[in-house]
């Protein structure tokens, strides 16, 4: 939707530039009759050390003749030189003038931001995808863990007995899929009895609900942790269908 901005600014175009060291982003307002009608933002790909004058000039000519600009006068962010014939162009300093600049501007650091965003997040999935290649190299497993939950133990000096799982899809956390389960069937502090009943239940819900299993199981603790939530699986005919692991100190 346009944006009115001051009706004694009519008929004027707007460019600002943010840069890097492998891209520039050249935003353009259109303002007629005090309003922003449109606005763009070209992504241009630095191929050697240009200087933002020399892209500037060069995003200018293209944004005018792609939107059929014929605007008498632009307000740029920086200076340029003036390589067109009865176009008046302007660094503005103050005013509503230059409120319109910072703006074009700071969509410019918006579009930027949000590629380095990507960029960000392109990285962290590769690294991902390696870390989950290395997990399935280092257990031997059939597929990558692409989901994994966890399993840990825990009471108050014996009492109050709870288990917890956390999950975690495509090397992220997943907390919209963590469980906390209060331990229904075992008096006292038996570690290896809780890991068998909330490991039983975790699974027999997934079976029921036709839910997906992970591919990789962790339970904190030693080869008796292990041994009781392995049971568990036997129970449900899981085993084998899982991959499971304990991890235990030392």
């Amino acid at each position: 939707k346009s944006t009115i901005v001051n009706p004694k600014i009519n008929d004027v175009d707007v460019f600002s530039i943010v840069s890097d060291d492998q891209y520039a982003y050249v935003n353009f307002f259109k303002v007629a009759s005090g309003a922003i009608i449109q606005s763009h933002t070209l992504e241009l790909k630095k191929k050697l050390a240009e200087k933002d004058e020399d892209l500037l000039i060069m995003a200018v000519t293209e944004l005018r003749q792609r939107f059929q600009s014929t605007s008498k006068e632009c307000y740029t962010s920086i200076p340029i030189s003036n390589v067109w014939e009865n176009l008046k162009i302007n660094v503005p300093k103050i005013g509503d003038k230059r409120k319109l600049v910072d703006l074009s501007y700071r969509n410019a650091k918006h579009i930027q931001m949000e590629r380095l965003r990507r960029s960000e997040n392109t990285k962290k999935l590769q690294h991902n995808k390696r870390l989950m290649e290395q997990m399935q190299n280092d257990l031997r497993l059939k597929v990558k863990p692409t989901h994994i939950e966890c399993f840990d133990n825990s009471n108050i000096q014996g009492n109050n007995p709870v288990a917890a799982c956390v999950v975690f899809k495509n090397g992220k956390p997943s907390k919209r899929e963590y469980r906390h389960f209060n331990i229904k069937t075992v008096d006292g502090p038996d570690d290896f009895a809780s890991m068998e009943e909330v490991v039983y239940r975790r699974y027999k819900r997934l079976v029921q609900e036709v839910k997906d299993l992970p591919q990789l199981i962790v339970v904190d603790g030693g080869k008796g942790q292990l041994s009781s939530a392995v049971k568990s699986l036997e129970r449900l005919g899981l085993l084998g269908t899982i991959a499971i692991i304990g991890v235990a100190k030392k």
